[in-house]
């Protein structure tokens, strides 16, 4: 993937950390100019993008909350002002909580809903805008998750917002032929980021690793590459389709790894 993406412009959302912070430096090093977008971990956004100038590639940073329709539309306006054009968007940015869900504390339902698949909307819409009025074609990436087909418990917000981003980008990636915009999904596995630990400790990550089918976490690296692979020019055929980085964790791994003991 070396400079294989030289001269395009990318916007990654949740870029401060985890899966968008690898593909934006992924995407830097394949040769695009990237814009950030990331609502906390401030620091590590700065030094993801001094990263990607040392490369000889532009960043630059918006700390905006995707869930303000607003704000995501004048940081697409500035990222079009600012580079003249987008050409890849990758969706990463997401908010989660946890709670069974009659127990659930609803502003914290709500901003998951609000983070997880309206922000992810509001990005997709006004980066597409910007596509169609170029007519240049463009790419998008959904990072969705398993969770949208598996009823993962405690988490039906999360649920429910990740089987919306599925949909959502499906029925974009049918909008969007006539305009040559491919939209595609991703999903993970469980994968070793930074928020992870709002929900675990290291103790149970490392225990709980050890019992997934690889017997390890993804890291956003790997999930990264996956990225590259699908706004590659090379894989401009592929369009609303999802691959899975998920290392098996979506097969009937409790039999033992295939030796059929349950």
């Amino acid at each position: 993937m070396e400079q294989r993406l030289a001269g395009q412009k990318a916007l990654v959302t949740g870029a401060s950390s985890g899966i968008g912070r690898a593909a934006a430096l992924a995407l830097a090093k394949a040769g695009c100019d990237v814009a950030l977008n990331y609502f906390s971990l401030h620091e590590s956004a700065h030094e993801a993008a001094a990263q990607i100038q040392s490369l000889g590639r532009r960043a630059l940073q918006y700390p905006v909350d995707v869930s303000d329709h607003l704000a995501v539309e004048q940081m697409v306006d500035d990222v079009v002002r600012q580079f003249g054009q987008i050409d890849i968007l990758v969706n990463s940015a997401v908010y989660s909580d946890r709670e069974l869900f009659w127990e659930a504390d609803l502003q914290g339902f709500r901003r998951t809903i609000e983070v997880s698949m309206m922000g992810a909307y509001y990005v997709l819409r006004e980066t597409t805008r910007h596509m169609i009025a170029r007519n240049q074609g463009g790419n998008v990436v959904i990072i969705s998750s398993p969770h949208a087909k598996l009823a993962i418990p405690s988490c039906m917000a999360y649920n429910m917002a990740k089987a919306a981003n599925d949909q959502m980008a499906r029925t974009a990636a049918v909008e969007l032929l006539p305009y040559r915009i491919r939209v595609n999904i991703i999903h993970p596995g469980w994968t070793d980021t930074q928020g992870e630990r709002k929900f675990f400790s290291e103790e149970v990550l490392a225990r709980s690793a050890k019992d997934l089918p690889l017997g390890r976490m993804c890291q956003p690296e790997e999930i990264a590459r996956g990225v590259l692979f699908l706004v590659d020019p090379d894989s401009s055929y592929i369009t609303g389709s999802t691959l899975s980085i998920d290392g098996g964790s979506q097969l009937p791994w409790w039999s033992k790894r295939g030796r059929g003991e349950f």
